[in-house]
């Protein structure tokens, strides 16, 4: 059984950093590609970060130069070092692994909806808050 476990999520000022977890189990990096992904109340679900079996990471335009991705293959766990921290970063955010063909309705975040290709596992989500 696959399961994903965020960490590391509070509330900080802006201009500040946190640092997000998420414990792997049942599935590595080299099985597939894991992302972070993040979602407000009102808004859609919104990826943030993946990484790759290879290595190849991608960031999203809000992320970029400000969030890093990383993989600790002893632990299993991937991280998100986020920094300069701004309150439209304020959202619960999810980790997700296993990108494949899916094909119909699947998570996405809190919610589901239809996409030919998905993350298959999630976690339940940590809450970060940024205050101005």
């Amino acid at each position: 059984e696959v399961q994903l476990v965020e960490s590391g999520g509070g509330s900080v000022q802006a201009g500040g950093s946190l640092t997000l977890s998420c414990t792997v189990s049942g599935f590595t990096l080299d099985d597939g590609h894991m992302a972070w992904y993040r979602q407000a109340p009102g808004t859609e679900c919104e990826l943030v970060s993946s990484i790759g079996p290879g290595g190849l990471i991608n960031y999203s335009a809000s992320a970029d130069g400000r969030f890093t991705i990383s993989h600790d293959n002893a632990m299993n766990t991937v991280y998100l070092q986020m920094t300069n921290l701004t309150p439209e970063d304020t959202a619960l955010y999810y980790c997700a692994a296993d990108y494949r063909y899916i094909n119909r309705e699947s998570r996405a975040c809190g919610s589901s909806r239809y996409r030919k290709y998905a993350y298959y596992y999630w976690g339940r989500g940590t809450q970060v808050t940024v205050s101005s």
